[in-house]
């Protein structure tokens, strides 16, 4: 009867993800009190929290930093945390990233699978419980906004309203995810006085999110041509670029090289489904200053200590424990306030405090005379395999496919951290590929109606 009852849904479940990837909800720290996250991000939780009313829920939105969707009744509170902000699209698209595009039955869109279409899909799970099952508890769907940057959204929350009694987030994989790694992201500094006669003039990174392998990168310099030879500049950049196989061009106009390297995009819990942009970027620069006797400490760090690894291996950070090994992203590279800089995201392994990381991270760079600062930190998530709810949601997926998967650790980061008892539960399916933050996002059809299928036995489970 549950199942009947979502696959007549099936069309609207589409239409209204659809309608969400037309929002184009990448977050953006404004400092207005209207719209805390930008417009796009206001646009999106209107949307949701106008759908959540119209099906029969008691809404609220919270200051425009999050809101909720409720029904039922009881002192328990089962929780469901989403987001509905989304990285930028980036290049590289078949599909407008912000028009949902449905083929081979698909729906294509930034924020398809990370993560608009699993909040639908839970959305219609609360309907479909709500009319055709007996819940003894509330249930609520919290919205965040800010998921992608900084989680002010979801800080804000928890600063104003009840916490969930047990709950999930829809953002990662089936089975059930017992275990999310620590995440730090770390800036190294130089000071930056462009004194020298080969000089950085701009870097364009594309405004590359810390948490995306970067796809992009472009540098611009300027050559003191009394002191810098143009001709033997040049060909150097070429043997190197061909020595080291880096997928970098360059333009020439007078005494300026424009340098353009090229990867491709993946999520940062995933660097090596990606091709970094910005790393061989910083391997180039420092070959070239180090040719012309020229020395920039934050260059030759990167080139000796991190380079194209992603593993922290030069660091002596390429730990591992049951939640897999620590990955490393370098997704910034910039001029910050008179300061060359540069950002690395980790995922540390669960065992391993962030703190002593972040240390010898630190302890190397001050050997380069380097500032380092971190600019954010998430804790890791873990709840044991044997815990109750983890069994649970484990059991509830397998029974739902027929299928024998024990629970998993991620290297993402998802809202499930941010409270108690509380664990990240698809949309993903085992075997997928992990479309997140990449160019093409999708979600199948037929596994978003089914992974509301399974939302839907969650919340009755949860809710007894």
């Amino acid at each position: 009867m549950l199942d009947e009852y979502i696959e007549n849904l099936k069309d609207t479940i589409v239409s209204e993800t659809c309608n969400l990837i037309n929002i184009p909800s990448v977050s953006e720290e404004t400092g207005n009190l209207e719209i805390p996250f930008g417009e796009g991000c206001k646009k999106a939780l209107d949307y949701t929290l106008d759908l959540g009313k119209k099906l029969g829920f008691r809404t609220k939105n919270i200051d425009n930093y999050c809101g909720y969707i409720e029904f039922g009744e009881g002192e328990k509170l089962v929780g469901i945390i989403g987001h509905l902000d989304v990285v930028p699209s980036g290049d590289g698209w078949n599909t407008p990233p912000f028009e949902a595009t449905i083929k081979d039955n698909k729906i294509y869109g930034r924020g398809t699978i990370d993560d608009k279409g699993p909040v639908i899909a839970s959305l219609y799970a609360m309907k479909a419980a709500c009319d055709n099952l007996k819940i003894n508890s509330r249930v609520r769907l919290i919205l965040g906004v800010n998921e992608e940057k900084s989680w002010k959204c979801i800080a804000h929350y928890k600063k104003n309203e009840e916490y969930p009694t047990v709950g999930f987030s829809p953002d990662a994989d089936f089975p059930c995810i017992y275990a999310e790694k620590g995440i730090a992201t770390i800036y190294i500094k130089e000071a930056y006085s462009n004194n020298l006669p080969i000089k950085i003039i701009d870097i364009d990174c594309k405004n590359n999110a810390i948490n995306v392998v970067p796809k992009y990168c472009s540098v611009n310099l300027e050559l003191d041509l009394e002191k810098i030879n143009l001709t033997d500049c040049i060909n150097y950049i070429n043997n190197t670029i061909n020595e080291l196989n880096f997928d970098i061009s360059y333009t020439i106009n007078e005494n300026k090289i424009c340098l353009i390297s090229k990867g491709i995009q993946a999520h940062s819990a995933h660097p090596n489904l990606g091709k970094n942009a910005i790393s061989p970027m910083l391997i180039l620069l420092n070959r070239i200053y180090k040719h012309f006797n020229l020395n920039l400490n934050i260059l030759d760090f990167f080139e000796k200590n991190i380079g194209t690894e992603y593993n922290g291996k030069s660091l002596n950070i390429d730990i591992q424990d049951e939640s897999g090994s620590l990955t490393l992203n370098v997704g910034h590279f910039k001029f910050n306030e008179g300061f060359l800089q540069i950002g690395i995201n980790l995922r540390i392994p669960v065992n391993t405090p962030i703190a002593s990381i972040s240390d010898t991270i630190s302890k190397i760079c001050n050997t380069y005379n380097l500032e380092t600062e971190i600019g954010g930190i998430q804790e890791p998530l873990y709840v044991p395999k044997d815990n109750p709810l983890v069994k649970t949601l484990t059991s509830i997926f397998n029974n739902a496919t027929n299928s024998n998967y024990e629970p998993i650790a991620i290297g993402g980061g998802t809202y499930a951290r941010a409270f108690e008892n509380c664990v990240s539960f698809g949309a993903n399916f085992p075997e997928d590929t992990d479309m997140c933050h990449q160019a093409n996002e999708f979600v199948d059809i037929d596994k978003l109606v089914l992974a509301c299928k399974i939302y839907a036995k969650a919340i009755y489970e949860l809710g007894k």
